[in-house]
């Protein structure tokens, strides 16, 4: 079973800046795919960055040049460090990992928030 926590959400207006961590009990190396999702009120989750196990990422096209996700394998974190956010962008962000087996594995969520 595969344990994921997330932090940094919060409240920023337009333009801002946010981090987002992600802590994994199981490395990255251990994964098929780590990243970011995030659910709008009234609309499905959607992918928004996430590594493959090899190292590549893919990103949603409403956050390419906006968003960059990273990760330091030695402390099995996956991070989002959000610029230019807009208003759009409000909605709860999960961490999400893919098994081997092909098992979905979500943290509980932090609130983003954009607005003046």
């Amino acid at each position: 079973q595969v344990q994921l926590v997330e932090s940094g959400g919060g409240l920023v207006q337009p333009g801002g800046s946010l981090r987002l961590s992600c802590a994994s009990s199981v490395g990255p190396f251990s994964l098929n795919a780590m990243g970011w999702y995030r659910q709008a009120p009234g609309k499905e989750r959607e992918l928004v960055a996430v590594f493959t196990r090899m190292g590549s990422t893919n990103y949603a096209d409403s956050v390419k040049g906006r968003f960059t996700i990273s990760r330091d394998v030695a402390k099995n974190t996956v991070y989002l460090q959000m610029d230019g956010l807009k208003p759009e962008d409000t909605a709860v962000y999960y961490c999400g990992a893919t098994t081997f087996s092909g098992v979905n594995y979500w943290g509980k969520g932090t609130q983003v928030t954009v607005s003046s």
